[in-house]
């Protein structure tokens, strides 16, 4: 099989949940060893993206492909294989809180791997003096900062040698300085161990800071994508309030509703 320049590619997706659209012929391409980012307002589908390529959703049409495999055509054991390929932080760090950080850590390789302990032993450590926190190994996640429990978390997603990293939100609920590191870490990591990661996120800075590719998603579609330097400079309304940070534009703050006064039980005054 001839190796693409992309990873990961989405061709025409629509997803929705229930009567709602979430994707509406969604079609991007994420490159081999880079750091692409999915931004765009709350609701608009990025979430959706990391799960349809997770394959924990299927696209209702069109196709997710992974290394040229589409992931809703694939069986329960090819989908696992696929899945063991492929690393994920999840919000805010969803570490055990009965485990140590140690064992958060050797979790995927004890349920995954035919390992010994020894073995286990030395990846763990190797994982963790790379997130910086070996020495933390026998504390909990309740002996931890919130910055820490997400570098312990990445150390965990980091376990199995992944190829594909996908973060969700990661720098969600940090200060300065464990968000600085947290997005050190994940362009460091992407360079050094030769790995390709997608990263939704609302910071803009640091996310423009760190990635090589910018894709925003808004209502159900691509709004614009390219470098972040292309997308900083865009024309789009929509882009340009994002980008602004700007209350008003086409992204509205009031979820469509009915007349307040259908809902209050008032009736329309009469007007002569």
């Amino acid at each position: 099989m001839t190796t693409s320049a992309n990873l990961v590619e989405l061709r025409d997706i629509h997803f929705g949940y229930g009567d709602r659209p979430v994707l509406e012929g969604v079609s991007l391409q994420v490159p081999r060893g880079k750091v692409t980012a999915l931004m765009g307002a709350s609701g608009g589908g990025k979430t959706t993206v990391l799960r349809l390529i997770g394959g924990q959703h299927q696209a209702q049409s069109g196709a997710v492909l992974f290394e040229q495999q589409d992931i809703g055509c694939l069986n329960k054991e090819a989908l696992y294989q696929a899945r063991r390929r492929m690393g994920m932080l999840f919000q805010f760090g969803a570490l055990f809180t009965d485990m140590s950080v140690f064992d958060n850590v050797a979790f995927p390789l004890r349920e995954h791997a035919n390992l010994s302990e020894a073995m286990v032993r030395d990846i763990v450590l190797m994982k963790l003096e790379a997130v910086g926190l070996r020495g933390a190994r026998d504390l909990f996640p309740s002996e931890i900062s919130g910055g820490m429990a997400r570098r312990v978390a990445l150390a965990r997603a980091m376990a199995l040698d992944p190829e594909l990293m996908m973060y969700d939100e990661p720098f969600a609920g940090l200060d300065p300085i464990s968000l600085g590191t947290a997005a050190r870490l994940i362009r460091q990591l992407n360079d050094a161990l030769g790995l390709t990661s997608i990263v939704v996120s609302h910071d803009l800075e640091e996310t423009f800071r760190i990635a090589d590719k910018v894709v925003i998603l808004a209502n159900g579609r691509i709004a614009a994508q390219g470098t972040p330097e292309e997308v900083r400079h865009s024309t789009d309304p929509l882009v340009h309030q994002f980008v602004s940070a700007a209350p008003e534009g086409p992204v509205r703050f009031h979820y469509p509703a009915k007349p307040a006064a259908q809902d209050y039980g008032v009736a329309k005054e009469e007007h002569a």
